[in-house]
């Protein structure tokens, strides 16, 4: 079972320590200079790669500033060296609508579910709190991670690789929600929204859907707290929408509204914005058209070297410990191999603890004595369902899904 009810963690989750009132000031009073603690440079394809660091955000610590309004905030790669679970304070932050609620009352909070139901709810913290717990480990990833690689470079937050993270999530089953709603005969999606607003009344609200059995598969789950405390508030607080193995695009903060509705969802975060090409990889070559477009959904295996930089020196005559994590998409992680002769051959790296099918998985290899001179080396992750990442990178317009072997060049002095 991927979920784990009621262990000593979620125990000790009691209301007390959950579902306090969150309230921060000034989130979206910031000035990209205000804000700047330092810098970076991205290993990204294009200019400018160098980005300001910031630990100015509410409840997070130095984070790579990617813009402030709305809020998009990267993962250093470095964090994810420490261990396989991100901390909340360095878990990536990405919201599409600056009008971000700066306080959350969670005793006065409601989370309606209505549409095509017996019964229209509207449900506090305390009744989702009476509910049985379930626990997950599960990346949450944005579609658009990585997509400073892309090349030629394509609009949109030029991410490196740290627009992810992974967590427990701890909360309800979206399943036994739906169940004590009762959904008719007849209910074909389910819709969600937050309490984040457009700038401009004429602006779409954001809402994502997702088919029926898929909101009923029993792993689908609303979330107050993660890594054992509650959700910080640029990553949701007081509820969270997840979807293990999806793109966060679904995974909706500050869930307030649940619909359940007996038609296809044709709103514009569904219909026109989060969709790829319908190809392999969602692949494109820059410039066509006429190419049939579909909802992004299931992330794709991957894997990154985090304790070693692209352009490192290594001493020559010595063994290297090179360490990663690794995570299957949608499933599990089945191997993790490494070559250092560009591709030729692969070996066996080892695998760290299974923390469950959607979670990152840590790697690592002792690499012999290396001969003096420039060496590429590659990590590829194979999932449970036999998918390997391809040698090639794909392209879209909207930088999705970025998914290649990604080598790292070091040198052995």
């Amino acid at each position: 079972m991927a979920h784990h009810q009621h262990d000593a963690r979620t125990q000790a989750l009691s209301r007390r320590t959950l579902l306090r009132t969150m309230g921060i000031a000034g989130l979206t009073l910031a000035s990209s200079t205000a804000w700047a603690d330092g810098s970076i440079r991205l290993p990204i394809a294009g200019e400018p790669r160098e980005r300001p660091l910031t630990h100015e955000f509410p409840q997070k610590g130095d984070m790579i500033l990617q813009r402030t309004r709305p809020p998009l905030l990267e993962t250093p790669m470095e964090v994810f060296d420490r261990g396989v679970f991100t901390p909340n304070d360095r878990f990536y932050v990405r919201w599409h609508w600056a009008v971000i609620p700066t306080s959350v009352d969670a005793g006065s909070f409601r989370l309606t579910v209505r549409g095509h139901v017996n019964q229209m709810l509207s449900l506090s913290t305390d009744d989702l709190l009476k509910m049985p717990r379930v626990e997950l480990a599960a990346v949450n990833q944005c579609s658009g991670n990585s997509r400073g690689f892309f090349s030629p470079r394509v609009p949109g937050a030029q991410w490196a690789h740290g627009a992810m993270g992974n967590a427990r999530w701890t909360g309800v089953r979206l399943k036994d929600v739906l169940d004590r709603a009762g959904v008719k005969s007849g209910g074909i999606q389910v819709r969600f929204k937050g309490l984040d607003e457009p700038v401009v009344p004429e602006a779409p609200d954001f809402k994502k859907s997702l088919d029926i059995d898929h909101a009923r598969d029993g792993e689908v789950m609303i979330a107050f707290a993660m890594n054992g405390e509650q959700l910080p508030l640029l990553n949701g607080f007081p509820l969270r929408l997840i979807v293990p193995g999806w793109y966060s695009t679904y995974w909706v903060k500050m869930l307030s509204d649940i619909e359940v509705l007996d038609r296809p969802d044709d709103n514009y975060w569904m219909a026109t914005a989060y969709t790829i090409p319908d190809t392999l990889h969602a692949n494109i070559t820059p410039g066509q058209t006429g190419v049939k477009m579909v909802p992004i959904s299931r992330m794709t295996p991957r894997s990154f070297v985090t304790n070693i930089a692209d352009g490192a020196s290594l001493p020559s005559g010595a063994n290297a410990d090179i360490r990663g994590i690794a995570f299957g998409g949608d499933t599990g992680v089945a191997k993790v191999e490494y070559s250092v002769d560009d591709g030729r051959t692969w070996q066996l790296a080892t695998l760290g603890e299974d923390h469950g099918k959607y979670s990152f998985r840590r790697w690592q290899t002792n690499l012999p004595p290396l001969a003096k001179g420039g060496h590429s080396f590659m990590a590829r992750c194979t999932n449970l369902a036999g998918d390997v990442q391809p040698a090639e990178p794909n392209w879209n317009n909207s930088g999705f899904m970025r998914n290649v072997i990604e080598p790292l060049h070091i040198t052995t002095t």
